[in-house]
């Protein structure tokens, strides 16, 4: 029984992170699951008991460290660094988690939030960066990818202004549009394959650039969902700022993995 279990677990979650295989039905659902908790239990037991409003700030707050932990995600895809499970996707989240969680507890009791998070994230983005500059092979993919966000962002905010929403969805908005130009980018230009699930088929059926219309689907599902689901607005906006770094992440990673030529 131990051998099927490890069989299993070996399957669908260990050997997926090391081949970069991506995602399957299995674990897409246990880490969209481990996500959902994640963001509740966060909330109720960080950003509440420390007193963290849900604004702009704290968007600006955990930016670093996201940058930081998506470099490092890339550049364990371009051999720079050796793979582990800390690094490799989902443990990257965990390790952001457990570098920022004592920043934002450093700030709040000293009062000097969010001075001390944004700082201590900007040095670990900084040394991740440096590497990445370092090691680079060349800096096309990042031209595409900012022409193809200039273009989705220039269509989101013309549409804000037109009938705006939620400021810090917009956010979260942003971030998406720019990892749908990175994703866009990579596919469709340096034979990059879809490793989600169920993107990976559509990408097939329809090509890079379905990616806009679905995503931006999700996305306003997303939005009307939680303002009915999620009637705190804190909480609500706590979310906003889980799908900001959803959106952030893998914005920051590929085209960092397409300068190192993974």
């Amino acid at each position: 029984m131990l051998e099927s279990v490890w069989q299993f677990l070996n399957q669908y979650f260990i050997e997926p992170m090391y081949t970069r295989e991506g995602y399957n039905a299995v674990n897409t659902f246990v880490y969209a699951l481990l996500f959902g908790l994640g963001v509740i239990y966060s909330y109720r037991y960080i950003i509440k008991p420390l007193r963290i409003k849900v604004d702009g700030r704290l968007f600006w707050a955990v930016t670093p460290m996201v940058v930081f932990g998506a470099t490092v995600r890339a550049l364990v895809d371009g051999n720079v660094l050796k793979p582990n499970f800390w690094i490799l996707t989902p443990g990257i989240f965990f390790t952001a988690f457990i570098l920022i969680v004592p920043a934002l507890i450093a700030d709040a009791k000293l009062k000097t939030y969010p001075k001390v998070t944004v700082v201590w994230g900007t040095v670990l983005a900084l040394w991740a960066n440096y590497l990445l500059i370092t090691n680079a092979k060349g800096w096309r993919p990042y031209e595409l990818t900012m022409i193809h966000t200039v273009i989705s962002w220039a269509a989101v905010l013309a549409y804000y202004r037109w009938r705006p929403f939620d400021k810090l969805y917009l956010y979260a908005v942003l971030a998406h549009m720019y990892d749908m130009g990175s994703t866009v980018v990579g596919i469709h230009y340096y034979g990059y394959h879809e490793v989600h699930w169920i993107e990976n088929h559509l990408v097939q059926w329809f090509g890079a650039y379905f990616y806009y219309p679905w995503i931006t689907l999700i996305l306003i599902v997303v939005y009307y969902g939680l303002q009915r689901l999620v009637p705190d607005e804190e909480e609500r906006r706590f979310w906003y700022l889980a799908i900001y770094v959803l959106g952030l992440g893998p914005a920051v990673r590929d085209p960092a993995q397409m300068v190192l030529q993974v």
